[in-house]
């Protein structure tokens, strides 16, 4: 099966995999999605898919560009790798992670770097399939991140989690924050269910969405893509449905 790389001139023809329903629900995700990609084109954001209508998909960039809390020179970045449903199994996450390997030795990177977790958790590539094709942990954040990495250049410095990365924690201090940008399909959509269900429990709750790489690499939570804080720290980078956040809420308590 033929990979295929999206870039302006196609992104519009087809599906972006992570939303590949045809109802005006899926079209509206998948087109805040296309909006981000738009806007990541020329600073080297790279989008490739299987060519089937799955999900099975790698996106990376220039880790000076990633829209998330490291800091790091000639590297790539993963934002995602993901293989699901009947393609799962079969070799594609090492065909796609191969694509991104061929273009970073094309580019002279000194390697590649990607955001996992010390256990399987959603949203987040597992982590043994990066140790197993040669990545190493290069740095970690609470609290349960690490920053993997694959070297090119044995010579070259690796990256790293910013200092506010480290931190995990917000300005806000009352309440529900969560933070978040349109790297993902479906952010737009669950923060506000997410922030209507809080305030429907007399919590205080608000969002900030990311605008630009800048502030991705400043105020995210360390997965970058979403963040959900309370009263100024850490709790979760996983989009959460309204029964799964009043089970936090429970625990809060």
């Amino acid at each position: 099966m033929e990979i295929l790389q999206v870039d302006k001139n196609n992104l519009q023809e087809g599906h972006i995999c992570c939303a590949i329903g045809n109802d005006a629900v899926n079209s509206k995700r998948a087109q805040s999605k296309k909006d981000w990609m738009t806007s990541c084109f020329d600073e080297g954001l790279v989008f490739k898919k299987l060519n089937v209508r799955g999900k099975v998909f790698i996106e990376y960039t220039p880790i000076e560009n990633a829209w998330k809390p490291v800091t790091g020179k000639n590297y790539f970045l993963i934002n995602c790798l993901w293989v699901s449903g009947q393609y799962k199994g079969k070799g594609f996450g090492k065909k796609l992670l191969s694509e991104c390997i061929v273009d970073a030795k094309k580019q002279k990177k000194d390697g590649i770097a990607v955001i996992t977790s010390t256990k399987t958790k959603p949203f987040l590539t597992d982590k043994k399939f990066y140790i197993k094709h040669g990545f190493t942990i290069a740095d970690t954040a609470p609290p349960y991140f690490e920053l993997l990495i694959l070297k090119l250049n044995e010579e070259a410095e690796h990256p790293s989690f910013t200092p506010g990365a480290k931190e995990v924690s917000c300005s806000d201090k009352n309440g529900f924050t969560i933070i978040y940008s349109n790297q993902c399909p479906f952010t737009e959509e669950y923060v506000d269910i997410m922030l209507n269900f809080a305030k429907g429990k007399k919590y205080k709750a608000e969002k900030i969405k990311l605008k630009n790489k800048n502030e991705a690499q400043n105020l995210s939570s360390p997965f970058g893509t979403f963040g959900v804080y309370f009263n100024g720290q850490f709790l979760t980078h996983e989009i959460l449905s309204e029964k799964k956040l009043e089970k936090v809420m429970e625990q809060l308590v």
